[in-house]
This record gives structure tokens, sequence and C-alpha cells, in this order.
């Protein structure tokens, strides 16, 4: 079975084939970075994080390119309210979000464009739009012509033009022919930041800047164009208007991921609910908190709580373990050992992250048993298996995200919990065990749980 995704414009399933054999191009709706991330934002992240893996896994040479919103009406209110230039406040949430995906385990994208750098390429595309017939310039402003591509505008959310309401991103409709008209170009405002145009001074519009990062990066035509479902419209419709209306191929494959809500409410900072990752840290274990958003599917709803928050911990805590101790046994794993084929089967089926966890947990169990037997071989097959499908949900314990490597105080820690365990064991040998117990207490009050085990004492840091 080849992978196959559930494309919202032809609101089916299809078998993914990309633009050219062997590469697989992905353009993902980053950030805009007016407040830091809560995790409806890292969702996406994550979500195309595993797609971008079983891409790789499958073979394939990956281009992912995820773009920054440094610029927009959002964070102009942010930096007019808090006193601050506008690239303070960008700055500032951008770094929060780099922190948030790299705390998550997402690998870093291919490329990373932000808005601002990319306005020679806004230019041109607006160019080529006026050009053809589909945008104007009207008193500084450009805006797209939607009765100009009236036969095709609202493809992608499923509607028709006479029933959408105005696009209401200017303070003067009687710039534009049509109110459903968008914005391509702002001109300049009082305070705001300008860029030069053949058309006068101003900024870009929020649709205009990811049809030129995407193309410039992955080509006219390319593979898949991802991003959270509420995104579908205006933004993503006004993308492919834009973007085909000037000759591009633009997208083949759309995917958009499901909203975290609290209660009916999805998630945002306006109304107060949002949930930042820097507090989720808290709760549970940056690893955790990746498989409690990586579990359901990824076109699902989450309904989040604290009780599936921790249920996802000790299913993950289920899996680590195992892992632990399966590696006390089996110290070289295969990383070439082939995934079980119900696993592939999952996620080649629309990402079924859901079913692709069923069998590693089914996985775990069977390895759990061949532990309890000691049969070594089996250990070494399964150990193998299960870390093999963890890699490709980011999800191995061993790897170095989640270990720790590469932190200045590992070793040290390492090698002062190695001396305390061998004092500790020199006192159980010679009977004193006050002294042991005394021992395994002071490391618990600093954060260490032992174990003892048939191979020897494990160590590991309190949850």
């Amino acid at each position: 079975m080849s992978l196959h995704i559930y494309d919202t414009s032809a609101r089916a399933i299809r078998e993914f084939v990309p633009v050219e054999a062997g590469r697989a191009s992905i353009y993902l709706c980053g950030a805009t970075v007016q407040a830091p991330p809560h995790i409806g934002h890292i969702r996406s992240g994550v979500n195309f994080d595993v797609l971008r893996r079983w891409l790789a896994r499958s073979g394939y040479d990956v281009m992912f390119c995820r773009n920054v919103t440094d610029i927009d009406d959002k964070i102009i209110r942010v930096s007019a309210e808090e006193g601050v230039p506008w690239f303070v406040v960008a700055e500032r949430n951008q770094r929060a979000f780099t922190w948030a995906y790299d705390t998550l385990g997402c690998l870093p994208p291919t490329v990373e464009p932000r808005a601002t750098g990319h306005i020679p390429e806004m230019i041109t595309l607006m160019e080529r739009l006026i050009e053809r017939g589909h945008a104007y310039a009207s008193r500084g402003d450009v805006y797209f012509d939607v009765q100009s591509y009236a036969d095709r505008y609202g493809s992608l959310s499923n509607q028709k033009l006479e029933n959408m309401r105005p696009a209401a991103d200017t303070d003067d409709e009687s710039c534009k022919r049509d109110s459903r008209d968008f914005a391509l170009w702002k001109g300049e405002k009082p305070g705001e930041p300008t860029w030069p145009t053949p058309w006068g001074p101003g900024r870009p519009g929020w649709h205009l800047e990811c049809s030129a990062m995407a193309t410039k990066y992955l080509g006219p035509t390319f593979d898949i164009h991802g991003g959270g479902i509420d995104l579908i419209f205006p933004h993503h419709e006004n993308e492919i208007a834009q973007s085909q209306a000037a000759g591009d191929g633009f997208a083949r494959h759309w995917m958009h991921n499901g909203m975290v809500k609290i209660g009916t409410e999805k998630m945002s900072k306006s109304l107060g609910n949002s949930l930042l990752i820097p507090e989720m840290v808290q709760k549970v274990r940056p690893v955790e908190l990746r498989y409690y958003l990586a579990a359901p599917h990824y076109r699902s709803s989450i309904d989040y709580s604290e009780e599936a928050l921790q249920e996802a911990a000790a299913a993950y805590q289920r899996i680590e373990g195992f892992v632990t101790r399966a590696a006390e046994v089996i110290h070289d794993v295969d990383a070439d050992a082939p995934l079980p084929q119900a696993f592939a089967d999952a996620l080649d089926d629309d990402l079924g992250t859901p079913q692709a966890l069923a069998v590693v947990h089914e996985v775990v169990r069977e390895g759990n048993v061949a532990l309890s037997r000691g049969d070594k071989e089996a250990v070494a097959r399964l150990l193998a298996e299960t870390q093999n499908m963890l890699d490709v949900l980011g999800l191995d314990p061993r790897s170095p995200q989640w270990r720790g490597a590469g932190s200045d105080l590992s070793p040290v820690v390492d090698a002062l919990v190695a001396v305390a365990l061998e004092q500790r064991k020199a006192a159980r040998e010679r009977k004193d065990y006050a002294a042991a117990d005394a021992i395994r207490d002071r490391l618990s009050a600093v954060g260490i749980t032992v174990e003892d085990t048939p191979h020897g004492p494990r160590w590991e840091l309190s949850r």
C-alpha cells in the first residue's frame, strides 16, 4: 500500500503521487507571531512532523517549508499596545514558537522564511495578477478581483461566491470593486511599517505572503500544503485563487489538522482559554505532551482535559517502561529492522496515528511477555520494532531528544549517581541496610528514583 491522504480540495482520500518521483515538497502555514504558542498552535507542528518523518522513512527526499508571518494587523496592534516596535513583538514570539517546536521534538524545517524577507517576490506576484486582469490598485492598496475568478473561487471551502461575506480587511470598502475582494497589499498608515512598491509604500496582506514564499522555495507546483482547519477560508482559499490566477499550479494536495478545544470553544488567546507550552510541560514531560497531541487522528478535534492529558502520559510511560527494561538486556538495536506491516498500513491510510500506536502497544505487550520469559531473541526483535516505530512518531525514549544528550551536566549526573549506587551496593553487601536505604532516600529527595532489577539497579529522574 502506498500513502493515501485526505485532500480537502477533493473532499476525498487520494493516493499521494509527488510532482517529482522520490521527492516530497510540503508547505506548512506556520506561526503568526503576535503571541507565544499554545498547544493548539503546536499540534499542527507535531502532526506535520509525523507526516514528514513518515515520508522520509518511506524513502522520499523531503523539502519542508514552514513560514513565519512576522507582520500583520495583530502584530501591529500588540506593538501599539505595548509601545514597542513591531519587530520586537515578532522576534520575541518567533523565538517562543521555535522553542516550543524544539521542545516537542519537531525536526527543524528545511527552510523557515519570514514574510518581511520576501517583499520582492510579493511585488512580482501582484504584477502578474494585475497583468492578467485578476488584481487592481486602488488608493495605495492592491486587491484581488474575486469576480475575475468567480468560476473557481470557493472550491476549497465548498462555498459559492454569492453566499460569501465581505472580506472585511479594509477600513474603507469604497476602495474595492466588490466587498469580497481581498487585500494583497495595504497602503501605508501612520505608525505602521512600510516597504516601497510600484503602487506606493505599504505592507503585505496576509494571504499574498504564503503564495510568494511557497512557490519561491517549492516551485510553481508542489505536493502538499498544510495547516489548521481554521485556515481553509479565507486564507487557503485566497492562496489558491491568487496563485492559480497568476498561472501557478500551486499545491496538489491540501491537508488540514483539527482544532484543540476546551469544551465547545476553539482554543484561542482572545478567549483566555489558551494553554501555553511552558505551562504544559510543567504538567507532563515534553515527550508525553507530544504523545498527547500525536495520538488522535490529525483531522479530529481534541477536547482538552487534564484527565486525558494524564492518561496519555501514562500510556507513553508503559511504552517507555518496556523500552527501558529491554535495553538493559539488549544493548544494540537493529535500526534497519522492518516495521510491522500493520503500522505501515496505518500511516499509509491517511496518517492513521491511532491505529499505528495501537500496533506499538501490542508489540510492547508481546515484548513484556518475552522479557518475563527471558527470551532474548524475541526481546531484541520486539525492541527494534518498537524503537523504529517510535522513531517515525518522534517518540523514541532513547533518542537524544528525550534522553537529554548534549546537556553539559548529563555526564556529571550519570557519574555522581553511579558513585552513589556503588556505595549503596557496598552497604548492602556488608548487610548495612540502614546505610543503603539512606542513600536511596537521599537520591529520591533530589528527584532520582532507583529501581532494583535482576540486572542491577536502574535509576531515572522522577516524573
